[in-house]
């Protein structure tokens, strides 16, 4: 039944304006409405605040207030807001109307995403943010349920600003809740404060949706999810989509991080990393199928069904016809009428003829006995074999695969004909990717053609990370996946205790326990540091060489440059002198064209502030000399004659005139 034909508002004429034509969706604090301005004639989106918060009044200012720091928003990702006012007791706020359907709908429809699909929409969704970030607005509950995604393809995010309003609102025991902590930033959680890094790590939250199509934290209450906010980290996406990029792990683990000060500070920067990482991706890496997407139904899909049902009906209804009578001896068992009775009761028949029927009984009949003998004896062994077959002969026994690994489980059941139906639990004796269980068990009948589940061991559902320090980066991510662990992002830092290329530190620490699965960040050594040397000013192959003997590869940049360096000596060096590198690391040196040589203007008889504003355009540094007794301020003389040339950003002497 259509709950919206109960509204109340549903039909009516809202502040003699807004046609209400009918009900969109239903939240903690107010209802949307599909709606008809009169005065403009345009369908808009109507949010009617619910009846019991418009009694409050400070709830009531609050929305208004916010309402009108929304309305100042003015971008095309942003769902706009035109109009706001009351009506009797409904509080109302008018909006953009978006023909289409949320986030929530596509990743419900469709699972997970290709990577190009949800920087699509990710991008957006920052850009929207951005917009209120810079213009000092959170919005403090991004979620999928509030992008909006319309049916021209536009992408707009809904809902700024006005969650803080219902805070003291939600009940931590709906499903709703449920779906809004899966996004709440660690400390929104531990004392409520949220900035704009909240709203970063929401996105990422939901850029890991995106790519999985499962949430990162599980759980079967808000409070279980809220702890795992709390002290676990957001595992890299490709621990469940192998093959990930591991541009994508990076972006999802930085506006993740538990930490708000790793975070990106806003949704511009986080924009900028999405940009970055997508340009960093090839077009087979942005299309790459993930595992748990679904595939897309629609009308070709329907008709299909349709067509498959409608053939069956026809099968079962297309009964051959009966008969007609005079074929009616087709396909049916003959009866054979015996011979009439001795005493002539009936088919009595003249006696010669009667005569000569017995005789002849008389000689089939050792046939006849023998023939139905034969009959039965036929009858028996086919009712055996029929027996045989139905019982035995297309049933299998399920063969023993336990404890083997998946690929040789699949050998065996394919060689004992059967399918094989893959599923994964967790356990505590069975060694991870070994099979734990059949269903069918070991020894059980199947049918020939069946299909036989086998559970394969996850592993134990706690791991410990492994102690990896020392350990070379390629044996330690070696050492992660054994245990049933995800090797993370990577991160570099010198160490004087550890090797180049070794694990200093893991995140988390050796020992921490995590679920399988977890993604497991690597400091990975760049060896000792090395302090860069002051090369500026020396010649060319003098300050190679000295760079080469400190480890350090030298690269020379395509163009010199005007410094007050002497012609091909180095101009300037980057990293600059005293920055700490690694052994290997790149020092790139610019050479030196000599200084600029720039045509000194003339400036005598000028005003002094005149004369200094010249050179100073010119490029040069201003001296001003005044004389001893009864200085001007008119320019009498210059240390650089006018029309010679001087250095670029030298010093040139202006000498005012005296009065005496």
């Amino acid at each position: 039944m259509d709950t919206t034909l109960q509204d109340p508002l549903v039909g009516q004429l809202l502040d003699g304006r807004y046609r209400v034509q009918a009900r969109i969706a239903t939240g903690g604090m107010a209802t949307v409405y599909r709606a008809v301005d009169t005065r403009l004639d345009r369908v808009l989106a109507l949010k009617v605040m619910h009846p019991a918060l418009a009694a409050d009044a400070s709830f009531v200012e609050r929305f208004i207030r916010e309402a009108k720091s929304v309305a100042r928003l003015s971008h095309p990702n942003v769902v706009g807001v035109f109009d706001q006012g009351t009506d009797g007791t409904y509080v109302y706020l008018a909006m953009e109307y978006v023909a289409g359907c949320t986030l929530r709908d596509v990743l419900r429809e469709r699972g997970a995403l290709q990577p190009r699909a949800a920087l699509d929409i990710l991008e957006p969704i920052l850009a929207a943010l951005g917009s209120a970030h810079r213009a000092g607005m959170v919005h403090r509950d991004m979620k999928p349920e509030n992008v909006l995604i319309g049916d021209d393809g536009r992408v707009k995010v809904a809902d700024f600003g006005l969650v803080r309003a219902v805070d003291t609102n939600t009940t931590a025991t709906t499903g709703t809740v449920l779906g809004t902590v899966s996004y709440l930033a660690p400390e929104q959680i531990e004392d409520g404060s949220a900035d704009t890094r909240a709203d970063v790590y929401a996105c990422g939250v939901a850029l890991y949706e995106m790519l999985t199509g499962s949430k990162p934290h599980g759980g079967g209450t808000p409070a279980q999810v809220l702890y795992q906010h709390l002290h676990e980290d957001v595992p890299a996406p490709s621990a469940l989509v192998p093959g990930l990029p591991p541009e994508l792990d990076d972006l999802v683990v930085e506006a993740t991080a538990r930490n708000p000060e790793v975070r990106p500070q806003d949704a511009v920067t986080l924009l900028a990393l999405a940009r970055n990482a997508r340009a960093a991706l090839t077009d087979e890496q942005l299309d790459t199928v993930p595992p748990q997407a679904k595939a897309a139904t629609g009308p070709a899909g329907a008709e299909d069904r349709t067509s498959v049902i409608q053939r069956a009906a026809a099968v079962q209804l297309s009964l051959p016809e009966v008969a007609d009578a005079a074929d009616d001896t087709a396909g049916h068992t003959t009866r054979l009428e015996m011979p009439p009775a001795a005493d002539g009761t009936t088919g009595r028949l003249p006696t010669g003829a009667a005569g000569g029927v017995r005789g002849a009984e008389t000689a089939r009949a050792p046939r006849r006995r023998t023939l139905v003998v034969v009959l039965a004896l036929l009858a028996a062994l086919l009712a055996g074999t029929g027996v045989w077959y139905v019982t035995t002969g297309q049933f299998t026994t399920v063969p023993t695969v336990l404890d083997m690994t998946q690929a040789k489980a699949e050998r065996t059941l394919h060689g004992a004909g059967l399918d094989v139906k893959v599923r994964r639990a967790y356990s505590s004796t069975v060694k991870r990717g070994h099979v734990i269980s059949t269903d069918p068990e070991n020894g059980q009948r199947i049918r020939g053609t069946g299909t036989v589940t086998v559970t394969l061991s996850k592993g134990p559902d706690i791991v410990s990370v492994p102690d990896l320090s020392g350990t070379p980066v390629a044996d330690a991510k070696r050492k992660l996946r054994d245990q049933g662990l995800t090797p993370g992002t990577e991160r570099r830092a010198f160490s004087d205790e550890v090797a180049k290329g070794s694990v200093i530190r893991t995140d988390p620490d050796a020992g921490a326990k995590r679920r399988p699965g977890t993604a497991v960040a690597l400091t990975v050594s760049r060896g000792s540091a090395i302090d860069v040397p002051d090369v500026v000013g020396d010649d060319r192959s003098d300050a190679a060489a000295e760079l080469r003997e400190e480890g350090f590869h030298v690269k020379f940049a395509a163009a010199p440059v005007y410094s007050e360096e002497d012609k091909g000596a180095i101009a300037r060096q980057s990293p600059t002198a005293g920055e700490r590198l690694g052994e290997g690391d790149t020092v790139t040196l610019t050479l030196s064209k000599g200084p600029q040589m720039v045509e000194v203007p003339d400036v005598e008889g000028q005003q002094v502030d005149d004369a200094k504003q010249v050179l100073t355009a010119a490029g040069f540094e201003v001296e001003v000399k005044k004389p001893f007794f009864f200085p001007t301020d008119t320019v009498g003389g210059q240390s650089v004659d006018a029309g010679d040339t001087a250095p670029k950003g030298s010093t040139i002497t202006i000498t005012l005139d005296s009065k005496l």
